[in-house]
């Protein structure tokens, strides 16, 4: 009780609001590598892949200073996390009737929980920095607790944008456009890099003002690029089984 009332209440509801705004991320992902499951599968898909989701991302974030300062660490990241968003959208035309559930299941699991770790490298140091605010023992509860409170939401979005893309499908376009763009924002923030790309490329190839949002070049560059290779391979595996 005492250890409750000594908490820093204003940086729990920090951590818990920044994995609800994060949450939307993952659940686009959980969504996109569970949609070709059996549908008694999904479910399994979902919670064992949003469980080691989460594991991974309080592991990091107990290391996230550490981790943001290691050089090309984001490149690395944001390379793998390019390669994950044309995987999900080439996959888009694949009836996989080959094969055997469990197997699929275990897949959509790990690409689950490498894109989350991927994304966790730039999103974890916001929590953290939440976290600071409370005394340096009770850190880590703050930010295990806030990402548990997070679950339930992520969980219960991955399920609806899974019904949505049954739906429209563009949204399994629109999903790997986004791995694409956090992709490109990621490569460009890599601490070894983001200096030479300041001092090289103007303001405006980095960032523009699009009625105050100013999204990221690198960012769009990267969601184009997912896109239009994802597409080329979709059409390039899809054009000799129209032959036959």
């Amino acid at each position: 009780m005492d250890l409750l009332l000594n908490l820093n209440w204003i940086a729990v509801g920090q951590i818990i609001l920044i994995d609800l705004l994060l949450g939307g991320d993952n659940a686009i992902v959980i969504a996109l590598a569970c949609r070709n499951l059996p549908a008694k599968l999904r479910m399994k898909g979902i919670l064992w892949g949003t469980a080691g989701a989460i594991l991974i991302r309080i592991a990091l974030i107990a290391f996230a200073v550490t981790l943001l300062q290691v050089p090309f660490l984001k490149l690395a990241g944001g390379l793998l996390l390019l390669w994950i968003g044309i995987k999900l959208l080439s996959e888009q035309g694949d009836s996989h009737a080959d094969l055997h559930g469990s197997d699929r299941l275990v897949s959509a699991i790990r690409t689950i929980i490498i894109a989350d770790l991927v994304m966790s490298i730039d999103n974890v140091i916001a929590v953290a920095s939440a976290a600071e605010q409370a005394a340096g023992e009770h850190q880590l509860m703050l930010v295990t607790f806030g990402i548990l409170v997070s679950v339930p939401i992520v969980v219960w979005g991955s399920t609806l944008v899974l019904k949505l893309m049954e739906l429209l499908p563009i949204i399994i376009t629109l999903g790997a456009a986004l791995l694409g763009y956090l992709a490109g924002e990621m490569i460009t923030s890599d601490i070894a890099l983001a200096g030479w790309f300041e001092a090289t490329l103007p303001p405006q190839a980095l960032r523009f003002d699009l009625f105050g949002l100013m999204p990221s070049v690198p960012g769009l560059v990267g969601a184009l690029g997912v896109v239009l290779v994802g597409k080329w391979l979709v059409r390039r595996t899809s054009a000799p089984a129209a032959l036959h």
